[in-house]
């Protein structure tokens, strides 16, 4: 079988046009779906087991701590692990591979998409896409998770709620790599952080075991630290992550100009868990700035991190907000 007759019988991508009519405020048109292929069956439970194993465990630690507190070891693997995927998620995914605020070493570049793979939410070239298309497409027919996908009325509202805080993960809309991430399909270093990825989650859960074990002596602190500082750490990251696509496009102020039909907010008490992703009217007026807190007072962790990294000469290129101006035309989207 030919490479093109391969390609064929991939579910073919929507590809909407930018000047299709749409006034802001009707559902997005449905498009026919093509049938689910045997791979993309398997990706879906693998999908579903990844959003539902982190709540069920926190529901058996919940069990297990009761009547006695969390171990301080519990705690502060959480915390570890929570700070380094979730940065290597914001500053790596994010704001280096997906939109190139700045340059880094590639050892660097590297170890961020490394840790950015732990945080179970895809890998690191589907991530980059997916986001890629979300910003080309923000809000209107083509973004793979808007809000607004049905509507602007009460019900279209909360059923698009659901939608791009974990449905839009369900729905049968592929976005090929090929056109949002050749970049990352060039690069072997990239290919090969994606196709570790499983290997890299069972770490991100095998890691906390290990070192509740190591550190108490015991199998029952690994099994603790695998509920806490694994599934429950991981199930907090993906919730928080997600709340951007949501939250962060129907609750919060809009301070900076964005293009047409774009409701990015910037929502203030997801600014710590998020590392500073939750300032995203701020990203949206400017996606390739490192720093997403534009007004004074906004705390942006990533930004920090990726200060530190220029201090030690470790990323370059930096692109930092001008000082005193405010951009009136938003730029490209990648």
């Amino acid at each position: 079988m030919s490479t093109d007759q391969v390609i064929a019988l991939r579910p073919r991508e929507r590809r909407p046009r930018r000047d299709d009519p749409y006034d802001g405020t009707a559902a997005f048109r449905p498009e026919a779906a093509a049938p689910r292929t045997g791979a993309q069956r398997v990706q879906m439970a693998l999908t579903g087991a990844i959003v539902v194993a982190p709540p069920a465990a926190l529901a058996a630690g919940v069990w297990l701590a009761w009547g006695r507190a969390i171990t301080v070891t519990d705690v502060l693997l959480g915390l570890a692990l929570y700070t380094v995927t979730g940065l290597g998620v914001t500053v790596g995914f994010h704001r280096l591979i997906t939109h190139r605020s700045f340059t880094a070493r590639r050892w660097l570049r590297v170890a961020l998409a490394v840790a950015g793979s732990m945080s179970f939410q895809g890998g690191v070239i589907d991530w980059v896409a997916i986001h890629r298309r979300h910003h080309a497409f923000t809000d209107r027919p083509g973004d793979p998770h808007s809000p607004y996908r049905y509507g602007t009325g009460l019900r279209g509202q909360l059923r698009g709620l659901a939608h791009a805080h974990l449905g839009w993960m369900f729905a049968n809309d592929p976005t090929a790599t090929r056109r949002y991430a050749p970049d990352l399909r060039a690069d072997p270093a990239m290919m090969r952080v994606g196709r570790a990825f499983p290997a890299l989650c069972a770490l991100s859960l095998t890691l906390p075991f290990a070192a509740g074990w190591a550190l108490a002596g015991s199998w029952h602190a690994g099994v603790t630290a695998f509920l806490w500082a694994g599934l429950i750490r991981v199930a907090l990251l993906q919730h928080v992550t997600w709340s951007i696509n949501s939250l962060c496009h129907m609750i919060g102020t809009r301070p900076h100009p964005t293009r047409r039909h774009d409701r990015s907010t910037d929502l203030w008490p997801l600014a710590l868990p998020s590392f500073g992703e939750s300032w995203h009217n701020g990203h949206h007026s400017d996606p390739s700035c490192a720093r997403h807190g534009r007004e004074p007072g906004q705390i942006d962790l990533s930004a920090e991190l990726i200060r530190l990294f220029e201090r030690l000469g470790w990323a370059t290129d930096v692109h930092w907000p001008d000082r005193g101006h405010r951009r009136t035309t938003p730029p490209s989207p990648s």
